[in-house]
């Protein structure tokens, strides 16, 4: 497995400066394209949270996990199990027709991304499964990430007949796990205070409820997308308080993963890690940055749950040339040896003998090894 050098070290300090410029960018420019935000409200009053939408008659993809098996060693063999390997926790932001900053997606990139994703075996987990190392994902598949960071309207809305909106984010995953049947429609979604651009805290709990009812992780991402180096101790508490208290309203949560708001981690790195405001606690199993390289596997040793790496979705141009999706992909296809492969079985950790010492020692006892 890579070890960052101080070049590399080098390189993601200049990606996350890269990344702080373009969101910073992206929070001013007008969104001029995007996808209508239907009012998904039924009835009632809007101020009111109701509880879930009525799901649509139309069928979708299911995001159940598969039956689980028991993994020998020869299977795992068969199969070149190694869960040792390293998982792309995939970046995305904005997705727009026409991009306005280097970090958004037009729809196609997205569609593309993730039916190539499909084609070479990937299965979409949710940050909160990783996390925790439930990657319960059929033998000989790999584990993939998506993440959708501030909660945009591109990310999600419904049509007039209740279904997800053609070139949203959901839209797209549904499509691609209709056409790929082992592509598991999930994501997770880090929201801020007004979640998918819906403006009646009705229809946003409605949005919420809706996801997170068909498998979907959303999340926190602070109220305002301040950059936490830059507050203190209280002020971020406060940041993380008010969406865990909107997402409870919501009926979801607490959340249990994080996605720091440009990438950049406050000085003292307890303070997104738990914390209380104003008597309501918060307590993250995930912490995740805008880095530039794959996670590694949350069974090994170098696993660390405060700062889990992510990379952008974008292309191989400018400071992309090595350190965003297609470059990462790309490498993980050439080196399979170093991507997380799995073995179907939950309860075991399958990987070649030679990686033992790479597991973490409160997980040894579940290494099924060959």
């Amino acid at each position: 497995m890579r070890s960052p050098t101080l070049l590399t070290q080098i390189i993601m300090v200049a990606n996350a400066v890269v990344l702080v410029v373009a969101i910073g960018v992206l929070l001013i420019l007008p969104t001029p394209g995007e996808p209508p935000a239907r009012n998904i409200s039924t009835s009632g009053d809007p101020g009111v949270v109701k509880g879930p939408a009525t799901p649509p008659k139309a069928e979708l993809p299911s995001a159940g996990l598969p039956e689980p098996i028991v993994a020998t060693p020869e299977f795992a063999r068969q199969v070149k199990a190694n869960e040792a390997g390293m998982v792309p926790v995939l970046m995305y932001h904005r997705i727009m027709k026409k991009r306005l900053a280097s970090i958004d997606r037009t729809p196609d990139q997205v569609r593309g991304e993730m039916e190539k994703l499909a084609r070479d075996g990937y299965v979409p987990i949710t940050a909160r499964e990783f996390a925790a190392g439930r990657i319960d994902i059929p033998a000989g598949k790999h584990p993939v990430v998506l993440t959708f960071d501030d909660g945009h309207a591109s990310h999600f809305a419904l049509d007039d007949a209740g279904m997800p909106v053609k070139d949203t984010a959901v839209g797209i995953i549904y499509q691609v796990a209709q056409k790929y049947p082992d592509f598991r429609p999930v994501a997770t979604f880090w929201v801020n205070r007004q979640p998918f651009g819906l403006q009646s805290r009705a229809d946003q709990a409605r949005a919420v409820q809706w996801l997170t009812s068909r498998g979907f992780e959303v999340a926190n991402h602070t109220w305002s997308h301040p950059y936490l180096p830059g507050l203190s101790r209280k002020r971020i508490a406060e940041q993380l308080v008010r969406v865990e208290r909107m997402l409870g309203a919501f009926g979801s949560g607490p959340s249990e993963t994080l996605a720091l708001p440009f990438g950049a981690m406050p000085r003292a790195r307890s303070t997104v890690q738990r914390g209380k405001w104003d008597g309501t606690p918060f307590a993250f199993k995930g912490v995740f940055l805008a880095g530039a390289q794959p996670s590694v596997s949350p069974f090994t040793e170098d696993y660390d749950w405060r700062s889990i790496q992510r990379i952008q979705s974008n292309g191989k141009k400018g400071e992309c040339r090595k350190w965003c999706s297609q470059y990462w992909l790309e490498w993980l296809n050439k080196h399979p040896d170093q991507r997380y492969t799995a073995d179907g079985d939950p309860e075991r950790i399958s990987i070649p003998g030679k990686l033992r010492g790479n597991i973490s020692s409160k997980r040894r006892q579940q290494v099924n090894a060959y």
